[in-house]
């Protein structure tokens, strides 16, 4: 089987991609566009070289990743990455997470940060009555 990539799945991939409606890429490509001609043209397999050009300078894609980008290629190409022996994102469904002792852990933290405080306070003002003293 030969298979053809399909530009205008591709442009419309892309564009979704960056978020942009088809309406806006009608209005960037200039006035002799709008939303249904968009449309009709993500319809097409083949685009024009000329107007691929335009598109990659709106969208500022390279015109290649329009004419090479397959997408199963890129799933069977993740398949196999991420395949049994892949090293991928491991999920833990059982986080081991004791609130109690977090808890326990912040206010800890915060008498100690508190005794810190006292001490300098008096450290300080030890050193006032010393000044003050002279």
């Amino acid at each position: 089987m030969d298979y053809k990539i399909h530009q205008g799945r591709n442009v419309k991939r892309f564009r979704e991609m960056l978020g942009i409606k088809q309406e806006a890429l009608a209005m960037d490509l200039g006035d002799d566009w709008n939303q249904k001609k968009i449309s009709l043209l993500e319809q097409k397999e083949t685009i024009e070289n000329q107007l691929l050009e335009k598109i990659s300078e709106v969208l500022k894609i390279p015109v290649e990743a329009f004419q090479n980008f397959d997408e199963e290629q890129a799933v069977n190409i993740i398949a196999n990455t991420f395949g049994e022996n892949g090293i991928g994102y491991q999920r833990n469904d059982n986080p081991i997470f004791n609130p109690v002792e977090t808890i326990l852990k912040i206010h800890e933290e915060k008498i100690a940060l508190y005794e810190r405080m006292l001490k300098e306070k008096d450290e300080m003002m030890a050193r006032l009555e010393k000044l003050l003293e002279k």
